[in-house]
């Protein structure tokens, strides 16, 4: 079994609005739509939200009806005030602590492995095809030492927008094609035959060939407790401050570094694209109709019925 852990908490701050239920397909399918659409006809047997409080009415209203009898479905919160004890945080914090905060916010209700993404990014059938077959292999279920999580890589120039900046957690791999680092940018942006951050404390010249993150990790619970560990870490250094977040591709990186878990990076032939800016959204969308076009996908995407395996495949 494995689960489909959706972050959807996201102020979308950058976009404008809640794209999380903008519906770009062409029936109106949101980016949620396709993920789990994907993910159940790739054998993930169960989906998680992770959501604001503040727009769960809207939620149950509208996205989660479109599941409920296709794949069991749950819910839980990620709030500001959701941290370990004892560690002393700003009252002037107005969104959530980051991807690493978010995917903690299912420790009480996740229990087996996962796969952790964006619920506003599409990243292809064969991703999820690859990270389900990892989710349920020996490598990552029969309890190795360290733990073996895994990562879907895409290229770099491949995830840009030409409308401004995006975040990219950049890799470096080993010969077997195990993690060695990740390095969280912020400021990316393509500039003539190469791509730079143009974050003044972080600059980097790149190629563009490099793989990243795009936030499509898979763990086991075994996970939890070590991002919590690290979160706490953040915090103390960080929690007075009112905009720090802790990103999950950094504190990937730092459980590889200290030898905590092994990382297996998983090639894909998908394609990814996502939407940053409200400017990409026509891009998106007609990206989607294509594929709908072509018969990768029917039309509205429900017309094909979809269900999750069950317990005994």
């Amino acid at each position: 079994m494995a689960t489909l852990l959706l972050l959807a908490a996201g102020m979308g701050s950058r976009y404008g609005g809640l794209k999380q239920l903008d519906g770009m397909g062409p029936a109106g399918e949101t980016m949620m739509d396709y993920a789990i659409f994907d993910a159940v006809r790739a054998g993930f047997t169960r989906v998680v939200f992770v959501i604001r409080r503040d727009f769960e009415d809207a939620f149950r209203e509208v996205i989660l009806p479109r599941y409920e009898r296709r794949v069991p479905v749950d819910v839980c919160f990620q709030d500001t005030d959701d941290v370990p004890a004892g560690i002393p945080v700003t009252d002037a914090r107005e969104k959530p602590w980051g991807t690493a905060h978010a995917i903690l916010a299912a420790r009480d209700v996740v229990r087996e492995p996962f796969a952790a993404i964006n619920a506003d990014d599409f990243y292809g059938r064969a991703s999820y095809e690859a990270m389900h077959a990892f989710l349920t292999s020996p490598e990552a279920t029969d309890a190795p030492q360290p733990p073996v999580y895994a990562m879907v890589g895409f290229e770099l120039r491949r995830t840009l927008s030409p409308h401004g900046t995006v975040a990219r957690g950049i890799c470096t791999t080993d010969a077997a094609g195990f993690l060695t680092g990740v390095r969280e940018m912020t400021r990316l942006i393509a500039v003539d035959d190469h791509v730079e951050n143009q974050d003044p404390e972080v600059p980097a010249r790149l190629t563009g060939d490099e793989p990243v993150s795009l936030n499509m990790w898979g763990f086991t619970p075994r996970a939890f407790a070590q991002i919590e560990e690290v979160f706490g870490a953040f915090l103390r250094e960080h929690g007075q401050h009112p905009r720090a977040e802790c990103y999950i591709p950094s504190v990937v990186d730092q459980l590889v570094r200290d030898g905590a878990c092994r990382v297996r990076v998983l090639k894909t032939d998908s394609q990814w694209f996502g939407v940053t800016y409200r400017d990409d959204r026509p891009g998106v969308a007609a990206a989607l109709t294509a594929l709908a076009s072509n018969g990768e996908y029917p039309s509205p995407l429900w017309a094909m019925p979809v269900a999750a395996p069950s317990d005994a495949e």
